[in-house]
Parts: C-alpha cells; structure tokens; sequence
C-alpha cells in the first residue's frame, strides 16, 4: 500500500513537472527559455497509433493531399531525381544499448508510437509522369541497404548516406533499378549509433557533399570518448572522399539542405531532453563554418547545461546561437526549401520542415509540416501550420519526417514513417495559391 502511495506520487510529480506552460512562445530567433527542471524520470508520453482510415492530412485552403504510395517499409527521406522519379529512403538503424533505467523505459514508450513494420533497408522508385497523384511506375530501386537515410544526386551519380558509410550508385536518366554494387565514398561514425541517422545533401556547385552525423547519447553519459566525431556536420569531397569537420557541438543534425538564394547550407536539429517540457527548442538553423553549437555544455548560445561534467567554460564562451527555434521535443526530421517562386503567395520563400512529434513531454508537440517564411535568406516572420491532421486528440494518424518541394510540378512530398505513406500536397487547378493558411504555430 505504502509503496503504491509513493509509486503515485511520483508520478503526479513526474507528471506536473511534464506539464508547459503555453504563455511562453517558443519558436523563432528569441525563445522564450525557462528554468531548468530535472526529474529522475522525465515525463514520457507518445501518441497512440491509430491509422488513417479515410483521412487524410489536412493541408490550406486551395490545396489536395493524396497518397502518392502506401505500404512501404518506413520512408525516411526522399529525392526528386531530374527527370521527376521519385526516390524513397526506408528503413530504421541504431540499436545502442540502453544505459539507464529510464533508456529502458524510454525505449518502450517510443516503441508504442512507431509502426510495426519491419525496416526496408531499400529505395523505392515512384514515377508519376503525367503529375496526376498516381505514380504508372513503382519499383525497388536499390536493395540490401544498411538503414538507408540522406539522399542526394550529383552529375550522374546516386549518393546514399547509410549508417555506417556514405556510398554512391551509377545512374542512368530513366533507371527503374541499380543492382550494380556501392562504391564507397567514405566510411561514417557508426560506433554504437545512438543517433543513426546519416543526413546528406550537395553544396550548390555540386562538388561537397555535406554529412549530419548525430550524437552517441543525450548529453555525453557515454562518456566523450565515444562522441568523437558525432554531432557535427562533414564537408566531403564527392571524388576523392577526403572530409573536413565544418560545424561541432550541432547534436542531431537531421536533414540538411540548401538554401537556394544564398547557397548556404542549412540544418533542422534536435535538442536535448530531460530539462523539462520547454528545453531545449529544436532549431533550424544556418550552418556556419568552424561554428561551435554548445552541445553538450550549453544550449542555444551560452545556456550551461549543468549535468555535464567536466564543464568546459572556454567552449561554451565560443557557442553560436542557432538562427530559429521550432519548439521544444518536435523532433523536426525534414528540411525542404522552397524554389523557383514555391507555391506563391505565402510559399513563395521559406522552408518546409516536417516534425516528426514528441514522447517526452505531457502535453504532445509536433506532429505536423510547418512552414518557416524567409525573406532575402534569412528566417523572416512566426512558423504557420501547412500539414496537419497526423495528431488527434492523444492519438496520431501518422507521424511525418522527410519534405521535399518539387518547383517543376509545384508539388510537395511529405514522407510519413507511421502510416508509411508518401503524401502529395498540390494547388487545386485554377486555383490560388499561398491563401489563407492555420494560425501561426506555437
């Protein structure tokens, strides 16, 4: 009886200190921090799956979502090739051992809210030459991957960041599959795979591959010998395979991309956990050279996270601020710009980025594609909702990761890892588009 008093009481306690509070806004160049709160047992809450049905995800006014393929085997990230194929990354890696109690428990929760789909370890193609939401063509790619993720095409070659290398495939203009064998561009962090995700795009000449390569723990209880070389950002020349660390300290970098006026490389990243329901703000944000991010011994700029130890105060002097705040927990996995003009209207600059949902905080944060304006470059003004309808009530129809904005169709793909699905969002024919749009996110 004792026992089960104390066992409630906890978890009333774990359960307050999970609640947010909703006067703080959390996303853009300034996020409202508060205090640090440390529990022994963060609050944990997932999403209960629950399918589609006969929905579908709920996109502005103007605009259809259509399911461009179902039944895969947990889509990632995805590429539009030149000629309009489609390119899906499936499949899930990791498998660090757990370290405390509370990674047990963690791994349970999260297991609650993924699909149980074993992993496709693959590239599926999706061709839909006359634009109309249903592809002729649908074949696997490239088989036998190791957790295939980071996608990218440059001067005749497929580039596939696995989670433990980064290889590349000969490719030729209407291809349905590649049975050749990888050539190896370079061999990627691997050890333990904490964060196993390998996120992969092209610098605008084409001549540098850029690598997201995740932490190996939340905030270094591995121990720093095992974070070499994790949560940073590799320049790869696609050649020779010779790499140089561009960016350190950047703790899960989850998809990269360019922007397209600048040229400048660009990152959605997740924080840290287990400070409460509002630390630390994901982030989109530019990736600077030589630019220290703060993980572990700080967040955003100069915050001292103080669970870590040894500190070091002379780095997190040198700590940059990240340029945009996302929120807190919404675990953003996608990263698409806008080009050629976007959709007009309120898409015309910015990006997409899909946010794949929380687990570890009360109340659920996420779950949804948001669009980031952007003007001359830069983030410029508060993040509207675009795709929602993954999350009803404490239930998710579907949980979204990779975007990519395809300006010759003026189409946007939105890969969905829980349905496993690939939705289109495309303009209604003869209609306007950018209109009127959901409430800015919070």
């Amino acid at each position: 009886m004792i026992r089960s008093l104390v066992c409630a009481a906890a978890l009333l306690a774990v359960a307050a200190c999970g609640r947010s509070d909703p006067r703080l806004d959390q996303t853009g160049p300034q996020p409202d921090l508060p205090d640090v709160r440390q529990t022994l047992v963060p609050p944990m809450k997932i999403a209960k799956p629950v399918g589609w049905g006969d929905e579908v995800p709920t996109a502005p006014a103007g605009y259809t979502v259509t399911a461009l393929a179902t039944d895969l085997k947990i889509p990632r990230q995805m590429l539009v090739l030149p000629n309009g194929d489609i390119l899906v990354a499936e499949g899930r890696g990791g498998g660090a051992p757990a370290l405390r109690p509370k990674d047990v428990i963690a791994g349970v929760i999260k297991k609650k809210g993924n699909t149980r789909v074993e992993s496709g370890n693959r590239i599926t193609l999706l061709r839909d030459a006359n634009n109309d939401g249903r592809p002729e063509v649908r074949t696997v790619f490239i088989d036998n991957l190791n957790a295939p993720y980071g996608l990218a095409f440059v001067d005749g070659y497929l580039y596939v960041a696995e989670q433990d290398e980064l290889v590349r495939f000969p490719y030729q203009e209407g291809q349905t599959r590649i049975t050749a064998a990888p050539q190896r561009v370079t061999r990627l962090p691997s050890q333990i795979n904490h964060h196993w995700t390998k996120a992969l795009t092209a610098s605008a000449d084409g001549q540098t591959l850029y690598v997201g390569i995740g932490s190996n723990s939340n905030v270094g209880e591995r121990g720093m010998a095992v974070e070499e070389e994790r949560a940073v950002v590799w320049a790869v020349d696609r050649i020779t395979g010779a790499r140089r660390t561009v960016a350190t300290g950047i703790r899960n970098p989850t998809a990269l991309a360019i922007e397209p006026t600048t040229g400048a490389l660009w990152a959605v990243v997740n924080e840290r956990d287990e400070i409460g329901p509002q630390l630390v703000p994901d982030y989109l944000t530019s990736v600077r050279e030589g630019a220290f991010y703060g993980w572990p011994y700080s967040y955003w700029g100069q915050n001292v996270d103080p669970r870590v130890r040894p500190q070091k105060p002379e780095l997190v002097a040198s700590a940059v601020v990240p340029d945009y705040a996302l929120g807190s927990h919404v675990a953003a996995l996608g990263l698409s710009f806008a080009r050629e003009g976007g959709f007009g209207g309120r898409f015309t600059e910015g990006a997409f980025v899909g946010e794949h949902g929380s687990w570890n905080r009360q109340d659920l944060a996420g779950y949804k594609v948001v669009w980031v304006p952007f003007s001359g470059g830069r983030p410029s003004g508060e993040p509207v909702d675009f795709l929602t309808g993954f999350l009803d009530g404490d239930r998710a129809r579907g949980r979204p990761v990779g975007v990519a904005f395809d300006p010759a169709r003026r189409i946007l793909l939105v890969a969905d890892d829980l349905s496993n699905t690939v939705w289109r969002v495309a303009p209604r024919s003869g209609t306007q588009t950018g209109g009127s749009v959901a409430a800015p996110a919070r």
